[in-house]
C-alpha cells in the first residue's frame, strides 16, 4: 500500500514538473497569456531570497532536506529537520546598490514541532528627489532635482511552524505582516506560505511541494499631479513550487554526499520557470553549490560555498552564493548561522 502510495505522489510531482517543463519552454515563443501576467503583482522583495544556500543551488530549495532556520525563506517544511535551536543572519548586495537584510531563528519542541521566527528588510537607500517645474515662457514642465532626498524601505515579519506528520512526511506554514513604504507613503498586508516534504522510501529520494505568498490585495494610496488622492490595488506575488531532489554518495560512513535538486515554479506574474541545482558537502563541514535557472529574462546560473565548525558546544556555519543577473551584472550573498 505504501509503495502505491510513493508511486501516485511521485507520478504526480513529476507530471508537475513535466508541464512546468513544457510551459517554460514553449515551441513557438512565450505564450500570450504569461505576457498578460507580467508585471500585475506587488511586493516584489519576497522573491528575494537571501539563504546563501537556496540561492547558491539556482534556487532550486523545495525539496531540500536538512533544513536550518532559513528553511522558512523557502520550503517551511524543511525546518522540521532542525532538532535543536538554529539561527541564522543573512545579508543581500542586491542590485543597483539596494541591500537586503534577513534573520531566522527556529526551536524544536519534540512532539509538538519546530517553531521559528523570521525578520527580512529591503533598503533603497538614498533616492534623489525631483519634481516637475514649469519652463519659464513655456506651457510645458521639466524634471528638477531639488537636492533633497527619500527612501523606501519593504519589511517582513514570520512566524512559522513545522512538523513530521509521520517519519517521512513533513508539513509546515508560515504568516507574515508586511509592510512597504516610499517617502510618505505605506501600505502592509499578510501573506501566507505553506509546504510538504515526502521521503518516498527509495533511498533518499523525496519530493515536495510549497505555496508561497498567499495573500489578499492590498491597497496604497497616493497622490496624483493634481493632488487628488488615488488608491491603487495592488496584488500578491503568489508562487506554487513542486520540487525533486535526491542524495548520492551518502552510504552510511562515507564523508561524501551529493545532493541534486530541480524546482517547477508557476507565478502568477510571469511564464514558468525551471531551477536546477546541486551541493557537494565533505564530511558535513564543507561545501560547494551550483545551479542553473531557466528561463529568467536576466537570471542564469549562480554557484557559492559554505563551511561549518564545531565551536564550545555549538556549530557554526557560513556560507556565500553569487548570482548571475546578466545587464544587471551580479548578486553576492553572504550568511552566518549558529546550531545549538
Amino acid at each position: 500500500m505504501r509503495t502505491r502510495q510513493t508511486r501516485l505522489i511521485l507520478g504526480a510531482t513529476c507530471a508537475l514538473l513535466a508541464a512546468t517543463v513544457r510551459s517554460a519552454f514553449p515551441q513557438s515563443g512565450i505564450p500570450t497569456n504569461d505576457i498578460e501576467r507580467v508585471g500585475q503583482s506587488g511586493w516584489q522583495f519576497l522573491k528575494i531570497n537571501g539563504d546563501p544556500r537556496q540561492a547558491g543551488m539556482g534556487s532550486a530549495f523545495t525539496a531540500i532536506a536538512g533544513g536550518d532556520a532559513n528553511a522558512v525563506f523557502g520550503n517551511p517544511a524543511s525546518i522540521a529537520d532542525v532538532t535543536g535551536s538554529d539561527v541564522q543572519f543573512n545579508s543581500v548586495l542586491w542590485i543597483a546598490d539596494i541591500t537586503h537584510q534577513s534573520f531566522s531563528a527556529a526551536r524544536s519542541f519534540g512532539d509538538i514541532g519546530v517553531f521559528a521566527l523570521s525578520f527580512a528588510t529591503l533598503d533603497y537607500g538614498d533616492i534623489p528627489e525631483t519634481i516637475n517645474a514649469p519652463i519659464a515662457g513655456d506651457t510645458r514642465t521639466e524634471a528638477v532635482v531639488t537636492g533633497n532626498t527619500y527612501t523606501a524601505r519593504d519589511m517582513a515579519l514570520g512566524l512559522t511552524y513545522a512538523r513530521k506528520i509521520t517519519e517521512n512526511l513533513s508539513i509546515g506554514g508560515s504568516v507574515r505582516w508586511l509592510r512597504e513604504s516610499i517617502a510618505e507613503l505605506s501600505m502592509t498586508n499578510v501573506s501566507f506560505d505553506f509546504g510538504t516534504l515526502y521521503y518516498t522510501g527509495y533511498r533518499s529520494l523525496r519530493i515536495a511541494m510549497a505555496a508561497r505568498n498567499f495573500g489578499p490585495d492590498s491597497h496604497l494610496i497616493g497622490w496624483s499631479e493634481e493632488y487628488q488622492a488615488e488608491a491603487y490595488d495592488v496584488r500578491m506575488p503568489l508562487d506554487f513550487r513542486v520540487g525533486i531532489a535526491m542524495d548520492f554518495f551518502d552510504e552510511k560512513g562515507s564523508p561524501h554526499v551529493l545532493t541534486v535538486a530541480l524546482d517547477g515554479d508557476h507565478p502568477n506574474d510571469g511564464p514558468e520557470k525551471i531551477q536546477l541545482g546541486a551541493e557537494y558537502m565533505f564530511d558535513r563541514t564543507l561545501s560547494i553549490r551550483g545551479g542553473y535557472k531557466f528561463n529568467y529574462d536576466e537570471q542564469n546560473f549562480t554557484f557559492g560555498a559554505g563551511f561549518a565548525y564545531p565551536l564550545v558546544g555549538m556549530n557554526v556555519k557560513v556560507g556565500y552564493a553569487y548570482v548571475n543577473f546578466g545587464a544587471l551584472k551580479q548578486v553576492h550573498m553572504f550568511s552566518i548561522g549558529l546550531a545549538l
